[in-house]
């Protein structure tokens, strides 16, 4: 179960067999069948896609193969070749093109790949729509050009340079409130294209960079997963040059997490505690993040009198919510920020920012900014997933166990208790149930994991 055909894209293990892993025939037909609805969605005889990729090593033979597909349904190309998620997300309107792909399986390993597809907004496709395009896959039903309708290639390597721009353009960031900051930050860039991005735009800001793990090789050092158990290198290397703070990616860009100046993690969940903070302390307005991230955005937003709602997990879910909402600021609490100001889609650059921005106005070190808010506690685990597993009959009952507490069955099953929740859901990039619980304790969050996982197992008879 190593092809993932879901809301999040196309993604699977490089290698093996077609239709069992992400194989060039995979490729082929799924950014043909892109090609096929994106026609028929557009309904313009003549279409432009922008196409761009992380530093992963199957990186480039997967888009030659995506963008020869395209080319064969007759379609333009804009490639931006290296890039990040979220710049694809910006380059698609600016060059009014009608979709995009980005090649990047997130925080995957390196095994990994994924075709994800973007609309003309440069934001990600909604659920029927690719439900459709899975439709066109499975039917295998192409109908490709004549040689004369060939598409074409243009080529555009300036596109993280345009983004930067346009993260300093954002009306909430002045350049020279953080130059005068003068802060020293250590990058971890897991030797993917968040090793080009950040350090760029810190340095546009005035920022002392150290760089870890920033050359774009694709052989990722560490598991690229921004998780604490993952990241001893850059904690210790913040402690050695007594460094602010020290800033972490994924290999796409769009998940965001901090380091503070102790050499301990800020907590990815807090990222966007802290941005949204920023954010609604210079514009009133609501926030919305998943049902996986932490009360604390609730707090904060409370706190600035604004109103919190949770969507279901997938950024195209937080992000129709945040456009119901109204939500000046949203995201998840795996680190990404998804910031209306500047598009509607996670933004590792743009929350860079909006976190300066925070520390130049504030003052203090990153560790008293993080004892300033409300202390919660995650505990995020996984269930293997194996063949002729119920998910769905063990999710319901899960339910009907716990019928007496507050339940949410919008995305799996939450069930929110007076002082902690646990939210169980079969992932959408990954063969597993995740169980993830927030507490007043780590002890107490991990202790309401472990028996959630007990009763799951008694429940499926494992």
């Amino acid at each position: 179960m190593t092809l993932i055909k879901s809301i999040s894209g196309i993604r699977g293990t490089i290698g093996g067999r077609s239709g069992d892993n992400l194989t060039p025939i995979d490729a082929v037909k799924f950014a043909a069948a892109y090609g096929i609805w994106l026609k028929e969605y557009s309904k313009k005889d003549k279409l432009k896609v922008v196409v761009g990729r992380d530093a992963r090593l199957s990186g480039e033979m997967i888009q030659n193969l995506v963008v020869s597909t395209l080319i064969g349904l007759g379609i333009d190309i804009v490639d931006l070749d290296l890039s990040t998620t979220p710049t694809v997300e910006i380059a698609v309107p600016m060059e009014k093109a009608d979709g995009g792909i980005i090649l990047t399986a997130s925080h995957n390993p390196k095994q990994w790949n994924a075709l994800k597809l973007l609309n003309e907004k440069g934001e990600f496709l909604d659920a029927a729509q690719g439900a459709k395009i899975l439709d066109i896959a499975e039917k295998e039903d192409f109908d490709f050009c004549d040689v004369d309708d060939l598409g074409s290639i243009t080529r555009n390597d300036s596109y993280i340079d345009i983004h930067i721009d346009e993260v300093l353009e954002l009306p909430l960031v002045d350049a020279d409130t953080i130059r005068k900051a003068k802060f020293k930050v250590v990058v971890d860039g897991v030797n993917s294209t968040g090793g080009i991005a950040i350090p760029k735009l810190l340095e546009e800001l005035g920022v002392e960079v150290v760089k870890l793990y920033c050359d774009p090789t694709g052989h990722f050092p560490h598991n690229p997963e921004p998780l604490k158990e993952h990241l001893g290198d850059i904690c210790a290397l913040v402690i050695e040059e007594k460094a602010d703070f020290g800033i972490v990616v994924d290999p796409d860009v769009d998940r965001l997490a901090f380091i503070d100046n102790t050499g301990e993690m800020f907590g990815e969940e807090y990222t966007l505690v802290a941005c949204a903070d920023y954010v609604l302390g210079k514009t009133k307005g609501n926030t919305v993040s998943n049902l996986s991230s932490s009360r604390a955005l609730r707090d904060i937003t409370q706190k600035h009198g604004g109103t919190y709602e949770a969507s279901a997990v997938g950024e195209v879910n937080v992000v129709t919510k945040m456009k119901a909402n109204k939500a000046i600021i949203g995201g998840e609490g795996n680190g990404g920020i998804i910031y209306p100001e500047s598009h509607y889609g996670r933004d590792s650059l743009v929350g860079t920012a909006l976190f300066l921005m925070l520390m130049a106005e504030n003052g203090g070190t990153v560790a008293d900014l993080r004892a300033s808010y409300p202390s919660y506690f995650m505990s995020k685990k996984k269930i293997q997933l194996t063949p002729g597993l119920d998910v769905d009959g063990i999710l319901t009952a899960m339910a009907e166990k716990y019928k007496d507490e507050e339940i949410t069955t919008i995305d799996g099953v939450k069930i929110d208790f007076a002082e902690n929740w646990v939210h169980l859901r079969k992932s959408n990039t990954e063969p597993i149930i995740r169980i993830y619980t927030e507490a007043k304790s780590q002890s107490q969050a991990d202790e309401l994991a472990d028996r959630i996982i007990g009763e799951i197992k008694a429940v499926a008879g494992l």
